[in-house]
């Protein structure tokens, strides 16, 4: 971990925040979506697997300012990256979701909370048409702490009703663990919204289950095992 301290020395931002300039960290209510929003797409991508449970449907919003050195997604940091969000595409997400194998949308980016003027209307249609039978996951550099620290902008609260999942915190490089469940640094969590929200504090999803060992390594190791027992 180097000289790095990542202790939660600070209430108002949330755990291993300020990440000690290995991201950006911004005051409360510093950035708002309908500032910051182009209304661009980087990517949707349908029928995943690698984006929250189960099989989904994937839409990567352009633009993030937090910066996180050794974001794997830096090249849509940009709010102006990607192409413009359509009605035709909206229609096209709102027809793959009706799909009876796919069981819900994941938000991504970029920063879906400061692209709120896409994402609130449509997790709208989504539950006027799916109500609960589609979940919706979120990506989110924020964490649960300074979405719900005083002088956070009410956009990111309005669509936190209707994400069903979230995971939290920027991504830190020197935290990177590979055995992580769906997120990429061991600062990040996996939150149940509903249940965060009604106790007033952040509450792990309930199906967490972190590798505790490489899966290729384990592959690796039994191969080398068997091909010795062969050739004794």
């Amino acid at each position: 971990m180097g000289n790095h301290d990542f202790s939660p020395t600070d209430r108002h931002r949330g755990p291993s925040v300020p990440s000690h300039g290995l991201s950006n960290d911004p005051r409360a209510g510093q950035w708002v979506g309908s500032r910051l929003s182009q209304r661009m797409i980087a990517d949707y991508k349908t029928f995943v697997v690698t984006d929250g449970e189960g099989i989904r449907n994937s839409l990567y919003v352009s633009g993030c300012p937090f910066h996180c050195q050794g974001c794997f997604n830096a090249s849509i940091w940009d709010f102006k990256a990607g192409h413009p969000y359509t009605p035709q595409l909206e229609q096209r997400i709102m027809d793959d979701l009706a799909q009876p194998w796919v069981q819900g949308i994941t938000f991504l980016g970029g920063e879906p909370l400061l692209n709120t003027p896409v994402l609130l209307p449509l997790a709208r249609r989504i539950r006027d048409t799916f109500g609960t039978s589609k979940d919706i996951w979120c990506w989110t550099g924020y964490t649960w702490e300074e979405l719900m620290r005083p002088g956070e902008s009410d956009d990111k609260l309005e669509l936190l009703q209707y994400i069903d999942i979230l995971v939290d915190g920027r991504f830190i490089e020197p935290l990177k663990d590979s055995l992580l469940q769906f997120r990429g640094s061991s600062n990040q969590r996996i939150l149940d919204v509903a249940r965060s929200l009604q106790t007033g504090e952040p509450v792990i999803w309930d199906k967490l289950h972190d590798q505790e060992r490489d899966i290729p390594s384990m592959y690796l190791k039994d191969r080398v095992a068997g091909e010795s027992q062969q050739a004794s």
